[in-house]
């Protein structure tokens, strides 16, 4: 009998999933908020938010109120005109329950409603719903009030008029759904930045912040009470304010702001610059107020305007003499802090993806073109003092660029001419496949020769810093180049730099920063993280940047030892062992004779390597350190260094894959990271003063 053949699937006009509703925002969350991840969240606040927002830039609304609840709830709040609440002539509902629950039900298409706009899709306030375990909305139409609540995107009951109303406004309250959101938790820090971008971008509105999750004491006695903690941001400088900010802490050359708004064929344009005694540059680009990321073509006519104006107006005033000679675009944008704004009709608008990182309108490059092109260049003319320092700040720029140009072929050309010598110092792996290759920096040569002999010489490479390096917050790229230790880390990765770098060269995609648990690794590790920060941004991109977490402790009864990577890490280990030995609790059943105390000591402490007998002066032993450290037979070993590991140690705790810890180097936030290493790594010291008296009392287990 012949053998049965396996029945196939079938594929017919049954297998075609029709979703309907709001079931394909559940099914794939990811494309309509990016991701279920912290992000994902946080743009739940950010689509009812804009939905606020644009109330305020149609002129409709003068205040915002975002809320974060107990509960994981989040409440926002305007003064707009309400969303509409009779019934939709399509759907047969009410437009207030159409646009919660229907995806593309929005009034941003016809751009009648609303001229200008940040939300396109209509997707805002349904997406939102269809995320929630629980949604209400109040809507106040004066004379009255509206509600209606929703249970994972569906209405409860119809929208109801609840009451009176002489104001109008909308009022969202959600409830982010635990199964689609493994971990809610609202980070302020990032609502307030957010928060406070946006008000810098509409002049006159005010948005204020509450958290009421936890709220916070004040006053004394019979006038103590607890209230939520409340932030306001209201700005009528604008986006000229949100410069002076940025720029803060540092030495500007063009004090008076540049500062231009101009209607270009229908497009609104809003630009203000300021250069500033600095190596970076900050572009920050917005379109309808949302902040487009990766740029596009409003960033492009900028830099493209901004080039050929200072070029014109240095060769008309003889700064360039030579009518070959140009000032590059990278010239120009050194220590530069600017903020291009666009104003685009919400039918016209064009985002690159849902998340609206890059702005795709040509037209948009056109209009900020011109706008330049004619305001700055009349803004030089009116202003030749601040004219001349950006002009000198600029050809500084072009002349470092010339050296570092020269510094930098000379870096290559040596690794080139020696055969691609690797640096002396560096103990390379075997292996060729950057996949499994990992070079570690470790501080100086003791810890480089401990890890010399720890290390899988197949996969993992070696590189001892001698001292500090160079902190090239401060320091040009020729200067940079000129340093020992930089050129032997960008030889042995690979990569080369600056316009030559290639990300497909880097011959380690692991790059673990490993550096001794006190105050002078935790600088040499700041210094690090700045130069890959600065010149080196698409190795932390990549997922190739780490940080190798070394332990503090090894805590030793017997045959038996764990390592602690931290004081709490260690307290959690020594409970464990009291628990084995009954003890309740730290300090229990205290003897106070001298000769229980000498015992004490003596089973409980290791100083490195070598137990010491401690049968010398017990009485110089402190009772509190008797006491921290009494368990008997239980030895604490805390190591000052790398250096005093010796090799099994740091193999078994640092090096071991399946052993070690790494954490992995991120920028979430650029912004926030260059103000922090402008602070921390800056020429200013009353900044960073500020910062560390601000900072000192969170700071623990400092080593002096």
């Amino acid at each position: 009998m012949a053998k049965e053949e396996q029945k196939k699937p079938s594929y017919s006009a049954k297998d075609i999933q029709v979703l309907e509703g709001l079931e394909p925002v559940r099914k794939r969350p990811g494309m309509y908020i990016g991701s279920t991840g912290v992000e994902g969240l946080h743009h739940l606040i950010w689509e009812v938010f804009d939905n606020s927002l644009d109330e305020a830039m149609a002129g409709y609304c003068k205040n915002i109120e975002v809320a974060l609840l107990p509960d994981n709830k989040v409440r926002v709040v305007d003064d707009g005109r309400g969303i509409p609440t009779d019934i939709h002539p399509k759907t047969k509902k009410s437009a207030l329950e159409t646009a919660a629950t229907t995806l593309h039900a929005g009034g941003k298409f016809s751009g009648e409603s609303y001229k200008v706009s940040g939300g396109l899709h209509g997707v805002g306030l349904s997406v939102v719903n269809a995320l929630s375990s629980w949604m209400r909305v109040e809507v106040s139409r004066k004379p009255d009030l509206f509600a209606q609540e929703y249970k994972i995107g569906k209405p409860l009951s119809p929208v109801k008029k609840i009451g009176k109303s002489n104001t109008t406004g909308t009022t969202v309250i959600f409830q982010p759904d635990p199964d689609i959101f493994k971990e809610i938790k609202f980070d302020l820090h990032a609502i307030l930045e957010h928060l406070r971008k946006q008000a810098y971008l509409t002049k006159g509105i005010k948005i204020k912040v509450i958290d009421a999750r936890e709220p916070i004491v004040v006053g004394e006695g019979k006038d103590k009470k607890e209230v939520p903690a409340e932030y306001t941001f209201y700005f009528e400088g604008g986006i000229t304010s949100y410069v002076r900010f940025l720029n803060q802490n540092c030495e500007p050359k063009n004090p008076s702001v540049f500062y231009a708004a101009k209607d270009y064929n229908g497009i609104f344009v809003e630009v203000a610059l300021q250069y500033v005694d600095d190596l970076q540059n900050r572009e920050i680009g917005f379109a309808n107020n949302v902040h487009t990321i990766e740029g596009g073509m409003h960033v492009t006519g900028f830099r493209s305007a901004i080039t050929r104006t200072l070029n014109d107006y240095a060769r008309k005033n003889s700064y360039i003499k030579d009518k070959d000679d140009n000032l590059t675009g990278e010239d120009m944008r050194e220590g530069l802090t600017v903020i291009i704004s666009v104003k685009i009709k919400s039918v016209e608008l064009q985002f690159e993806g849902q998340t609206k990182g890059k702005l795709g309108n040509p037209e948009a490059r056109t209009a900020v073109e011109s706008v330049i092109n004619t305001e700055f260049a009349d803004w030089l003319e009116r202003n030749p003092s601040e004219a001349r320092a950006i002009l000198e700040k600029v050809l500084l720029a072009s002349k470092a660029r010339l050296a570092a140009k020269a510094a930098r072929e000379t870096v290559l050309r040596k690794g080139a001419l020696d055969g691609m010598t690797l640096p002396g110092k560096l103990a390379d792996c075997s292996s060729k496949d950057p996949s499994e290759s990992e070079l570690f920096l470790v501080e100086g040569d003791s810890a480089g020769g401990s890890s010399k002999g720890a290390r899988d010489r197949r996969t993992q490479a070696i590189l001892p810093l001698r001292g500090k390096i160079l902190n090239v917050e401060k320091a040009r790229l020729d200067k940079m180049l000129a340093s020992e230790q930089i050129r032997n880390l960008i030889i042995a990765m690979g990569s080369a730099i600056a316009d030559e770098f290639d990300i497909t060269k880097l011959r380690y995609h692991k790059i673990v920063i490993m550096t001794d648990a006190d105050v002078d690794g935790a600088h040499i590790r700041t210094l690090l993280l700045t130069l890959f920060y600065r010149y080196f941004p698409k190795i932390i991109e990549g997922g190739y940047l780490y940080v190798a977490q070394p332990p503090l402790y090894k805590i030793q009864k017997g045959s038996k030892f764990q390592y602690a990577y931290n004081d709490k890490d260690k307290e959690k280990i020594l409970e464990e062992f009291r628990k084995e030995l009954g003890m309740a609790e730290k300090g229990k059943n205290k003897k106070d004779t001298k000769e229980s105390k000498k015992e004490d000591w003596e089973v409980s402490s290791l100083d490195g390597e070598n137990h010491k007998s401690i049968e010398a002066d017990i009485e110089g032993v402190s009772e509190s350190v008797v006491e921290e450290a009494k368990i008997p037979g239980v030895f604490l070993q805390r190591y000052k260094g790398l250096g005093e590991m010796n090799p099994d140690q740091l193999w078994e705790t640092t090096l071991n894959p399946a052993n070690r810890v790494l954490l992995q180097v991120n920028v979430e936030d650029a912004q926030i990271a260059d103000k922090i290493f402008d602070v921390l790594m800056g020429s200013e010291v009353m900044p960073r003063r500020k910062f560390i008296q601000t900072h000192a009392k969170s700071v623990q287990n400092i080593d002096i």
